[in-house]
């Protein structure tokens, strides 16, 4: 189950902006190599796998990345 609550756990303040940080963070979140990438691998290989176990194991590992 997934709770998601809109709010960020330490307050926030930008002084100087840095566009090259930004867009590694970014590719590192979506980008081909990137987290998100590897999740969505791994919970659309669950559905190719023969047993419960190995999908359940996919399935585990894709929503905790």
């Amino acid at each position: 189950m997934f709770s998601y609550n809109k709010f960020l756990e330490f307050p926030v303040k930008v002084k100087n902006p840095n566009p090259r940080l930004a867009n590694v963070v970014i590719t590192q979140y979506g980008g081909p190599n990137g987290e998100l990438g590897a999740s969505l691998r791994y919970l659309s290989q669950r559905y190719t796998m023969p047993d419960e176990v190995s999908k359940g194991l996919l399935t585990d590992i894709g929503t905790s990345d």
